[in-house]
């Protein structure tokens, strides 16, 4: 009967506080994620991609932020309902049923494995996974970010070696008096023309020119000029200024943890279309690594703070004092979990340092926990 009642009391615990920690989470990363896709529209105003582009690469980031918010978040809900529980006087149900402060702590610290796992995941697969797929929308956008990049009266220098300026358009996007400085070359170039049109052939976006001029700029100070009646430019060698190679944050965990072997044990560098491994960039990899795999054990910690609550109840006048200083520690151990990113790529002894102090600081929370609680017990 006393594994029935333990069972039910815990079971009702734990799911209002996953409910509470899904309702908070998820608004919290929808109100970030409406901040960055505001923040974003100059993927469309800007950098001239289209609204389908812009709609995908903010969905796209949606995970990531998830993880972001999540220890805060799981920090707060238990925080929150543990108090909860205490102030309705509920936590006594515990009590009543024999079930003692360390098997409740036992069953938190199981509970946080849960999020641990969820945690690893988002970090280690999805959002490196999402987060590239994101920069493969703007990679392959080429062809359909032109039209909306000509905009009347304005230098438009978005694209890479290229400055646009045109006077008009309208809705079928025939173009007068254009204004183009191609910087695409050994030396530069300016092509003037007074009409134009945007045309996709064979896959490709052609800005076709018609009663113009091409003036060559030579570094030697000379220069060179002719007129023509059509031409043809080619829009699909330059691209877009926006990010489009794939980021550390990006690569999957897989070429990340191969980097590391070549580099630390084999010895050995290599180049690859995403990935330049060397001991110059391993600093940066070894701490992507730490972050999407060793980080989320901060939630053991998290959980170990908080449940110190249990220490002291709402009649006590310290209660008050203890909860303000329960959750400064839990805020602060969350900052301290992004300076432990950074610090741990700088060198093998910070690796080290950053490896070794979570587990120490859990264990003393561990055993401080345990010899507290029994001295309670052996006092009353």
């Amino acid at each position: 009967m006393l594994f029935i009642n333990e069972k039910i009391v815990f079971k009702k615990f734990l799911t209002q506080n996953t409910y509470f920690f899904l309702l908070t989470s998820l608004s919290i990363t929808f109100i970030v994620w409406a901040i960055r896709a505001v923040n974003n529209l100059d993927i469309v105003s800007e950098d001239g991609h289209s609204f389908f582009i812009y709609v995908n690469y903010t969905l796209l980031v949606f995970p990531k932020i998830f993880g972001q918010v999540l220890p805060i978040i799981f920090f707060t809900s238990l925080f929150y309902n543990i108090i909860k529980y205490e102030n309705n006087n509920e936590l006594k149900i515990f009590w009543i049923n024999g079930i003692n402060k360390i098997n409740f702590y036992n069953v938190i610290l199981r509970y946080t494995f849960l999020f641990f796992l969820i945690q690893v995941f988002i970090s280690t697969i999805l959002s490196p996974y999402m987060q590239n797929k994101a920069r493969e929308f703007i990679q392959d956008s080429t062809l359909d970010f032109f039209p909306s990049l000509f905009q009347e009266k304005k230098f438009i220098d978005t694209v890479e070696k290229l400055t646009i300026f045109i006077e008009t358009k309208n809705s079928m996007n025939d173009l007068r008096n254009i204004y183009l400085k191609d910087d695409s070359g050994s030396s530069p170039r300016i092509i003037i023309a007074k009409k134009g049109q945007l045309i996709s052939q064979d896959n490709r976006r052609i800005l076709r020119l018609y009663d113009g001029k091409f003036l060559n700029m030579y570094r030697d100070g000379k220069s060179s000029s002719f007129n023509f009646e059509k031409t043809d430019f080619n829009l699909s060698k330059f691209v877009t200024k926006s990010t489009t190679y794939r980021k550390v944050q990006e690569t999957y965990i897989t070429e990340l943890l191969r980097c590391v072997n070549y580099i630390l044990i084999k010895k050995i560098s290599y180049i690859e279309e995403y990935l330049i491994c060397n001991k110059d960039g391993i600093d940066e990899i070894v701490s992507e690594i730490y972050k999407r795999i060793y980080k989320p054990f901060y939630l053991f910690l998290l959980s170990s703070i908080v449940i110190f609550l249990l220490m002291s109840n709402h009649e006590e006048k310290k209660f008050k004092n203890i909860k303000f200083l329960i959750f400064f520690l839990g805020v602060a151990l969350i900052v301290l979990s992004e300076i432990s990113v950074n610090f741990s790529g700088v060198s093998d002894f910070n690796l080290v340092v950053s490896l070794v102090f979570p587990i120490i600081l859990f264990l003393i929370l561990y055993i401080l926990f345990y010899k507290k609680n029994n001295y309670t017990k052996y006092k009353r």
